[in-house]
């Protein structure tokens, strides 16, 4: 009869030390989250009422109470046109969030506008119209009035410059020549951006202003779409309806995150103050108490050990053995073996187990110096059911190489000495390209195939290039008489990567015409040589790698209708 193993060492810790240990902190995690959850949530409401009141505070206060003085002004009858055109003209001076004033008559196509020169100017050199950024056609003030919305603020993002302006428009009571007139104004929302951007809630939580459609609004990037939260949806309803509520939800995103959120109108805008934390987050306290309690209990283990370890000292020296093995085998060393053991246990049979593993190991290492590192990727990525037959479009480099006279050398030498070339050969070449990050996809006889990915790939690829020729013209000096050089072709573009071949023997590699132009050039390039596309010359030269290029005479290549242009690579001295 057996008795396992993980009973002798630790029942008796278990429920000596562990047992009552767990519950006492089980029992104090459960409090301090509760208490947690209730701090948490009442901090995301007082956050969310409080960034709605500061919308309104800094829009009434700092962006919308001067424009009120200045259409007083405007609207004052003791001032002429000039003088009201002065005012505008102050206005944007002493109002830096304000980048247009404009005075429209009805009736009129022809309104007054006063710009921010230096924001109009910003306008024009990001490739947008000034004019037509700042200027609110009748068209749209008609609409506005139509939709009863004037003196409502109207947000959008001007694309160009990724600021965010509102349309302000404010009617006078004067009129000139008996038509009613209007004082519109474009306001940056930067002020209500750093409302948010400023609060400390953000370093631990979200923040954002959405709008009725979802979007969250003042974002950097534009308008961004929310509407897969739960939180979000709830506070569209609302949204318009003068709501004065704060509401607060716990609710899971679609990437599985428990969230805590609440949300808070503001009264300027037509907008909800969306607050949310993390439930992670919130629970930080939780998780320094989980900590301590497994110190504890790795104490209180601990000390109950020693007392099992006494009495089970015997039965440590099978697993000290297994320890001081596994090192080795972590050292590379797979010709070690655990000797035979008596005991029938667990540690028994984790001792065959270790061997057969060893075993194994050692087989599947000396498998992998015949596949490539994709190949060992794919298998890592691969189902249950095994690596798909399935192919994926990646922008790659690739790099092809090929011995030129050795056709005439390997009719003119034993095989032993053409084996020990190839090697010689074919071992410098693969250190060079796993040096620069490269990947050897296949040798085909004296030819190499090598992809090289990833930021920076055309240069490395051409790099190694130049360091195999230099390479190559070492060996030609200490072998003189095997007359052996290397031509090479390298082409950069979009390949097909994947396993593909039949059910039961298959290849991981890559296929197309970035592919087949690598090799043709590859063809063409005379001996020493590095020829390479138009895609791989003009990338290298983005950077400040010491290589220039030669161009060439377009070459005719096999499958191309027309001379392809193409680049000898050099090595700037």
């Amino acid at each position: 009869m057996r008795f396992p193993l993980r009973a002798k060492f630790f029942v008796f810790a278990v429920i000596l030390a562990l047992v009552p240990l767990g519950l006492v902190g089980n029992t104090l995690i459960r409090i301090t989250r509760d208490e947690l959850i209730s701090a948490a949530n009442e901090d995301l409401i007082n956050v969310a009422a409080q960034l709605a009141a500061d919308i309104d505070s800094t829009w009434s206060g700092q962006l919308r109470t001067p424009l009120l003085v200045i259409r007083d002004g405007v609207q004052s009858p003791e001032l002429g046109v000039p003088q009201k055109i002065s005012l505008l003209t102050l206005g944007i001076a002493e109002m830096p969030a304000v980048k247009a004033l404009q005075l429209s008559v009805a009736g009129s196509s022809l309104p007054i506008l006063v710009t921010d020169s230096a924001y109009a100017d910003r306008l024009a050199q990001a490739g947008a119209d000034p004019m037509a950024e700042l200027r609110l056609e009748p068209d749209a003030l008609s609409l506005l009035a139509r939709n009863g919305q004037l003196e409502q603020p109207q947000v959008r993002h001007v694309a160009a410059t990724g600021d965010w302006l509102a349309t302000l428009v404010l009617p006078l009571s004067t009129q000139i020549a008996g038509r009613p007139v209007t004082l519109s104004a474009q306001i940056d929302l930067a002020a209500l951006a750093a409302v948010r951007d400023r609060h400390p809630f953000g370093q631990s939580g979200e923040i954002a202003f959405i709008d009725a459609a979802g979007a969250a609004q003042l974002e950097p990037g534009g308008p961004r779409a929310l509407t897969d939260r739960a939180i979000v949806t709830d506070a569209q309803r609302l949204i318009g309806s003068n709501a004065q509520a704060v509401a607060l939800q716990a609710y899971t995103r679609a990437d599985g995150t428990a969230m805590l959120a609440a949300y808070a109108f503001p009264q300027s805008f037509p907008w909800a103050v969306v607050t949310e934390l993390r439930e992670a987050a919130a629970y930080g306290v939780v998780d320094q108490m989980t900590r301590t309690t497994l110190i504890l209990a790795g104490i209180g283990f601990a000390v109950a050990g020693i007392g099992a370890l006494i009495f089970a000292q015997r039965l440590t020296k099978p697993i000290l053995r297994i320890g001081a093995a596994a090192r080795e085998v972590g050292q590379g060393n797979f010709a070690i073996r655990l000797p035979q053991t008596r005991a029938k246990d667990e540690i028994g049979d984790l001792a065959l187990r270790f061997n057969a593993m060893i075993g194994e190991l050692s087989e599947r290492m000396e498998l992998m110096k015949f596949v490539s590192a994709g190949t060992v990727d794919a298998i890592r990525r691969a189902e249950a059911s095994g690596v798909a037959r399935v192919g994926e479009r990646r922008n790659l480099t690739v790099l092809f190489t090929d011995i030129r006279g050795y056709t005439a050398f390997s009719e003119n030498n034993p095989p032993e000495v053409v084996v020990e070339m190839l090697n010689l050969y074919l071992e410098s070449q693969t250190a060079s390209i796993r040096a620069f990050h490269g990947d050897i996809d296949k040798f085909v006889g004296d030819a190499v195939v090598a992809i090289f990915d990833g930021p920076g790939m055309e240069r490395r690829s051409v790099e190694c290039s130049l360091e195999i020729q230099v390479k190559m013209a070492d060996l030609l000096a200490a072998h003189p008489d095997w007359n052996l050089t290397i031509g090479i072709g390298i082409a950069a573009g979009e390949v097909v990567l994947g396993a593909m071949g039949a059910r039961d023997r298959m290849d991981f590699t890559v296929l197309g015409s970035t592919v087949n132009l690598a090799a043709r050039l590859c063809d063409k390039a005379p001996g020493g040589d590095v020829l390479v596309n138009p895609a791989v010359q003009a990338a290298v030269l983005a950077t400040d790698a010491p290589v220039r290029f030669e161009e060439i005479e377009p070459l005719k290549l096999k499958g191309y209708s027309q001379p392809v242009p193409t680049y000898a690579a050099r090595a700037v001295a």
